[in-house]
């Protein structure tokens, strides 16, 4: 028998289809689905961090002052109704959406950064964004987070009024 020809490499190749191409064909394929197929929108009210007034050590404000409103695409899922009950107030209506934006698309075109306290305006509506998630990987990778997903809850009347 001759000598054998095949060597095991120095460095193990890259991952096969989940290169900096592919995830850029992701990120093509996804804007377009959500912008020209899919269609949902939502305007995106982004808190003014430089003229709103935080407290020093919560880190909370009484008073928000927000940026002018960003359209964005994301898929909006609608919660529906839910009565809810409080010895103190009674009984109460909520509404509940659930916006899940394409992180990709959201920070590097759009130069947003999703946070609890901002608000959407999905339809006629207003909605506070409560919770944040990043529920899903580009191709499993735990450096490449595809999504952000933002549980919303309806914005009392007086509570923000969009402008």
């Amino acid at each position: 028998m001759g000598k054998n020809k095949w060597s095991q490499p120095a460095t193990p190749p890259p991952p096969l289809f989940t290169g900096e191409k592919e995830r850029n064909l992701v990120k093509q394929v996804n804007d377009e689905l959500a912008e020209r197929i899919i269609g949902q929108q939502v305007l995106y009210y982004p808190i003014d961090i430089d003229r709103t007034n935080f407290h020093d050590i919560y880190g909370e404000s009484i008073v928000k002052t927000f940026l002018s409103p960003v359209r964005v695409y994301a898929l909006v899922t609608w919660g529906g109704f839910e009565t809810v009950y409080s010895k103190n107030i009674g009984m109460d209506k909520m509404t509940k959406i659930t916006v899940k934006f394409h992180r990709r698309r959201l920070v590097e075109d759009q130069d947003l950064f999703v946070r609890e306290g901002d608000f959407v305006a999905y339809g006629s509506e207003y909605f506070e964004i409560v919770k944040l998630g990043e529920p899903k990987l580009l191709f499993g990778q735990v450096d490449h987070p595809m999504e952000i997903a933002a549980e919303c809850i309806k914005a009392r009347k007086g509570l923000f009024d969009g402008t």
